[in-house]
């Protein structure tokens, strides 16, 4: 049985700094403001790594995968060690809840109910798969038995979002350590507070020192220091396009395997043959939840006429009724996004549309009316733009946010063509009961994931990743064992072998 959540709301701590070797390191000089998103207050400084910091966190982790017990644990032991950590990410559940809600703005209950439960299974689930793989034998080979093994590659760089920290960030470190892999984590500057209790809280658990270390700092300084690092040998990331890019041209360098998760334009497309209340409610639910900041949203609302009206007069009598405020309080559907700049760039997007002769039909601005201190936190409305054509700035770039752009169209081509009309390819929601639509759409859509009458289910057993400027490489069991893993191949002879007598005469 699985504990019971008996942690409190935890202060922050004044300074976040590294833990390397199994602990807490003295901060450094170079601080940046921790602040929480609903009121625009400080609440905690980052004491940012330099490239000096992030090689004793690469070497922490190689000496450990070099001579250490992690990576040659039997897979019993290491699944007692993911156990443990699961157990104890859920006993701390509500704590580590709080500490996310601090410096990103989503609904504490959705973070608490919904994130950290599944970080904690993230560790059972990776537990389970470790259990359940095995190995390769061949022998059509006359004479000849070859085995295939798989071992753990080495010091992984993980490199964790802002939008889902501690969610997203425990699916790379279960991956990772359960393959017998050491780690050096890298959260966003802008939401460490969570993720640095949660690495002391599984060294507490019994995780040994060395196994996993955190740094903290922006992508040009701590990422850059980390991804360029000779001691790391594979790098996951999840994050913004470009940043992948960049990350991908420096990995390239020394050839080292990278998955990367990147940026979604994706495209809910609502057929006339749909289940229309369920579309609707899941079309709210895929763009407004986690406050919109999420690459798998369904930014672009693709809705066949003859529904078309209807459906987006009721989308917005729905959206206009959405609780904005304390991301604390129970009822709060809404809050802030994560930071000033990231919602004066939302907002801007507004703009953009208006500029290009869209109609913002709700939203576009700020929310009136919040009580002090919300009034200085950094919330958008939920925003409603219509489009005539794909190819509008607010079709084609994403946005990140509580923006969701409405396009209609003409009949299963016109719907395809602009559904894959765009750089991006992570998600597709589909909404049809006619069943030779949806055969036919599974097959034309060009996304990593399709979404058939559902909105945002996660199979962990399946490879989770996008086409095209969405990424490369996949998350998910077979697809983690795979990149955490170097197959080697040991080929063994039936009999003593006759060698080919070179130079006997």
């Amino acid at each position: 049985m699985s504990p019971a959540d008996t942690s409190l709301p935890a202060a922050p701590p004044a300074v976040v700094g590294a833990f390397i070797a199994g602990a807490p390191q003295p901060p450094g000089p170079v601080r940046l403001p921790v602040v929480y998103p609903a009121t625009a207050a400080q609440v905690s400084e980052l004491a940012e790594s330099d490239a000096a910091e992030v090689d004793r966190a690469v070497t922490a982790a190689r000496a450990v995968f070099d001579a250490g017990d992690w990576p040659r644990m039997g897979v019993a032991a290491r699944q007692r060690m993911l156990m443990a950590c699961h157990d104890i990410v859920l006993a701390h559940s509500g704590e580590l809840a709080h500490l996310e809600c601090l410096n990103l703005g989503v609904s504490l209950a959705e973070l608490k109910t919904r994130h950290m439960h599944r970080a904690a299974y993230n560790f059972r689930f990776f537990a389970e798969v470790i259990g359940q793989t095995a190995g390769e034998v061949y022998d059509q080979t006359d004479g000849y038995r070859s085995i295939v093994v798989r071992e753990p590659v080495g010091v992984a760089a993980l490199i964790a979002p802002w939008n889902a920290p501690t969610a997203l960030a425990s699916m790379k470190v279960a991956a990772a350590l359960a393959f017998g892999n050491t780690a050096v984590l890298k959260p966003s500057e802008q939401t460490p507070l969570a993720l640095a209790r949660f690495v002391e809280l599984l060294h507490e658990a019994g995780l040994p020192p060395g196994v996993l270390n955190l740094v903290n700092g922006r992508g040009p300084v701590t990422g850059a220091a980390l991804v360029a690092h000779a001691g790391v040998d594979l790098i996951s990331f999840t994050g913004g396009t470009e940043t992948g890019r960049a990350i991908m041209a420096e990995a390239g360098r020394r050839l080292k395997p990278c998955t990367m998760e990147l940026g979604g334009k994706s495209a809910n497309i609502v057929f006339a043959s749909a289940d229309y209340d369920r579309a609707l409610d899941a079309a709210l639910a895929s763009i407004f939840s986690n406050n919109g900041q999420q690459c798998l949203a369904g930014s672009r609302i693709l809705v066949e006429k003859p529904i078309a009206d209807r459906f987006i007069a009721d989308f917005l009598a729905r959206a206009q009724r959405i609780r904005i405020g304390d991301p604390m309080a129970p009822g709060t559907e809404l809050g802030p996004l994560a930071s000033a700049a990231h919602r004066d760039r939302v907002l801007r997007y507004a703009d953009v549309a208006r500029g290009e002769g869209l109609e913002i039909l709700t939203g576009g601005g700020a929310p009136a009316g919040l009580p002090d201190p919300l009034a200085g936190g950094f919330f958008v409305e939920p925003t409603v733009a219509l489009a005539t054509s794909n190819a509008a700035r607010v079709c084609q770039e994403e946005i990140f946010g509580p923006f969701a752009t409405f396009l209609a169209f003409d009949g299963y081509e016109d719907a395809i063509a602009k559904a894959n009309g765009t750089d991006f390819g992570l998600v597709s929601y589909l909404w049809s009961d006619h069943l030779p639509t949806v055969e036919r759409a599974v097959r034309d859509l060009r996304s990593g994931v399709v979404w058939v009458n559902t909105t945002m289910t996660r199979e962990l057993r399946a490879p989770f990743g996008g086409y095209k400027d969405s990424g490369v490489g996949r998350e998910g069991g077979a697809a983690c064992r795979d990149f955490y893993t170097e197959p080697k191949t040991v080929t063994i002879p039936a009999m003593p072998i006759t060698p080919r007598r070179f130079g006997a005469g």
